[in-house]
C-alpha cells in the first residue's frame, strides 16, 4: 500500500484512542481481533470514517512505535490462516485488510478496517461496538444501535471510497474516462482539470478537504483500467468460464474482465458470442446468423447481475459459466423482489446511483422490462424459459439451450406457463391454448396435452381465468396476482 508510512505518522500524532481507531504492542489473539473488526467496521460507519484502524507495535499511551514481532499475514489459527478464519466468523460484509510496515527498523501492523455496509457487521453472529478505548457489544447502548442503523441506511456503497489521497493525475490514470466521454457523446476536454470536472459531477471523483482525489466505488466499477488496481473490488470483475460437457470436471477457457463494467461490457458480450454455437440458415433468400441464446436475453440478464449484485458481500463476484446445455449467471444477493413478480414489478435495485449512470452511458435501462425482453426473446426461439434459482447470499439465473416439449419436467412447463401469462398481461393480451402452442412451437393436436398444462397452472395458483363465465372452448387466463 503507498505512503502506509505516512498514514501511521498520522494516526500515532492522536493523542489518544477512538472509537475508529485502536492501538496494540503484541496482543494478536484471534478472537479479539474478530471483535474488534465487528466493532470498528460499525464505529466506523456511525462516526463516518471512510476507514478504521488498528496498529500494532504501538507503545499504549505515548504511542511511540516500538515495534511487533509478528507479522499479521502470515498469523495462523491452528492450520488456518487467520485471515481465512476471521472471515468465516464475520458477516460477509466486513471488509478489512492486513498491512505492515517497516518503520526506522521497526515492524507495524496495520489493520484496515472499512464501514460496515448495508448491515451491521457482526462476529460469531454479535455486533460490537467501540465505546472509548473499549470493544463491547452493541446491544449494550441501544441508542447508538438506532443511530448506526440511521448511518448505514443512508451511506451507499457508490459513494464510498475505493481509493483516496491521490494527486489528480494519478486518479485519471487509474480510470478509463475517455469511454466515459465516448458514450455520452461529449467532446474529451484538452486538460486534467476539464475531465475531472464531469467525473466529479457524477461522483466518480471527489475533492478530498486536503486537496487531493478519491475515487469513488461508482468511478471504479464502471471505468476502472484495472480492478485489480483496488484492492476491494478485484474480486468484483466478472468472470466468464467455459466447460466441455454439462458438467464442470472440465474447463476449457476461464477468463476474468479486469476492468469497469462500462469499459469491458462490450468486450464481454463479443466474447460470449464467440463462445456460443450459432447457426447461418437461409431464410427468406438471405443468409442469416442464429445462436443458441437470444444474445438480446444475454446482454440483459447480464446488465442485472451487474449492477443489481450485493457488493457488500465480500469475496465474491459475478460469474457466467457455458456448458455445453446451459448458460449459468450468478451474482452475489438475493432479489430485491418476489421472482414470481419480477416482469410487472416497477424497477428496484439496491445500487441506484449506478443503475442511473450505466443508463445514462446505455448499457441499460431504468424501465424495469428487462425481464420482459428475456422471456420474450427464449419464447421466440422455443428455448425453456429462464431458470432463477435464490441461494443463502447469492442468485442463478440459467439459459438453457433448445429442449423438446416432451423432455420438459413439468416444473420447467409450468414456469414457462406463468411467465408466458405474465408477459401477455403486461402487453396487454391474455394466456390461450394457441398462444401457450405457439409458445412451445406445437401444432394443434398437441391442443388437449396443453389444455392439461393450464388446468395444472390454474390449480397450483399460477394462473387464472381472465373471465369465469367463459365458455371452456374460449376460455383465457391471465396471472393469479392480476
Amino acid at each position: 500500500m503507498k505512503h502506509l508510512d505516512k498514514l501511521i505518522q498520522e494516526l500515532i500524532r492522536i493523542p489518544e484512542e477512538k472509537p475508529w481507531l485502536e492501538f496494540k504492542h503484541n496482543n494478536y489473539a484471534p478472537d479479539m481481533i474478530g471483535k474488534d473488526i465487528s466493532a470498528l467496521a460499525n464505529s466506523a460507519a456511525l462516526y463516518e470514517k471512510k476507514c478504521a484502524y488498528m496498529l500494532w507495535g504501538v507503545t499504549d499511551g505515548t504511542h511511540e512505535l516500538c515495534g511487533t514481532k509478528y507479522d499479521l499475514q502470515s498469523l495462523k489459527k491452528g492450520s488456518q490462516e487467520i485471515g481465512n478464519w476471521l472471515r468465516s466468523l464475520l458477516s460477509p460484509n466486513a471488509e478489512f485488510e492486513f498491512h505492515t510496515a517497516n518503520i526506522d527498523g521497526k515492524q507495524i501492523g496495520v489493520l484496515m478496517v472499512y464501514p460496515a455496509v448495508n448491515q451491521t457487521v457482526t462476529f460469531e453472529k454479535i455486533e460490537y461496538i467501540r465505546s472509548g478505548s473499549y470493544t463491547k457489544k452493541l446491544s449494550d447502548f441501544p441508542a447508538l444501535k438506532i443511530q448506526l442503523w440511521d448511518k448505514i441506511r443512508n451511506f451507499r456503497f457508490e459513494e464510498r471510497y475505493a481509493q483516496f489521497d491521490l494527486p489528480l493525475s494519478d486518479a485519471l490514470q487509474l480510470l478509463d474516462y475517455t469511454t466515459y466521454f465516448e458514450r455520452k457523446a461529449l467532446t474529451l476536454p484538452t486538460d486534467l482539470q476539464g475531465i475531472a470536472h464531469y467525473l466529479l459531477e457524477e461522483g466518480l471523483l471527489i475533492r478530498q478537504d486536503n486537496g487531493l482525489f478519491a475515487i469513488t466505488n461508482l468511478g471504479a466499477v464502471t471505468l476502472a483500467k484495472k480492478l485489480s488496481h483496488f484492492d476491494r473490488l478485484s474480486r468484483k470483475a466478472l468472470r466468464i468460464v467455459q466447460y466441455d460437457g454439462t458438467n464442470r470436471l472440465n474447463i476449457l477457457r476461464d477468463e476474468t474482465f479486469d476492468k469497469g463494467y462500462i469499459s469491458a461490457f462490450d468486450s464481454i458480450l463479443k466474447y460470449m458470442e464467440a463462445l456460443i454455437p450459432a447457426s447461418e440458415p437461409i431464410i427468406h433468400g438471405l443468409r442469416e446468423k442464429q445462436t443458441a441464446y437470444p444474445l438480446l436475453a444475454i446482454r440483459e440478464l447480464l446488465a442485472n447481475a451487474l449492477i443489481h449484485q450485493n457488493f457488500a458481500i465480500s469475496g465474491a463476484g459475478p460469474v457466467v459459466e457455458i456448458f455445453k446445455n446451459r448458460i449459468e449467471i450468478t451474482n452475489p444477493g438475493t432479489p430485491l423482489v418476489d421472482v414470481y413478480r419480477i416482469i410487472d414489478n416497477p424497477p428496484k435495485s439496491r445500487n441506484e446511483k449506478l443503475a442511473s449512470l450505466l443508463r445514462q452511458l446505455k448499457m441499460c435501462e431504468e424501465l424495469g422490462t428487462g425481464w420482459d425482453k428475456t422471456v420474450i426473446a427464449c419464447e421466440f426461439q422455443r428455448l425453456p424459459a429462464p431458470k432463477i434459482d435464490i441461494y443463502e447470499d447469492s442468485m442463478k439465473v440459467t439459459l438453457y439451450a433448445e429442449i423438446p416439449f416432451t423432455s420438459l419436467s413439468q416444473a420447467d412447463r409450468l414456469w414457462a406457463c406463468y411467465l408466458h401469462g405474465c408477459v401477455k398481461w403486461v402487453s396487454g393480451e391474455q394466456v390461450t391454448n394457441s398462444s401457450l402452442r405457439a409458445r412451445f412451437g406445437l401444432k394443434p393436436t398437441s391442443s388437449a396435452t396443453i389444455s392439461r398444462l393450464i388446468k395444472e397452472a390454474v390449480s397450483r395458483g399460477l394462473l387464472k381465468p381472465a373471465d369465469t363465465e367463459t365458455a371452456p372452448r374460449y376460455m383465457k387466463y391471465i396471472p393469479i396476482w392480476a
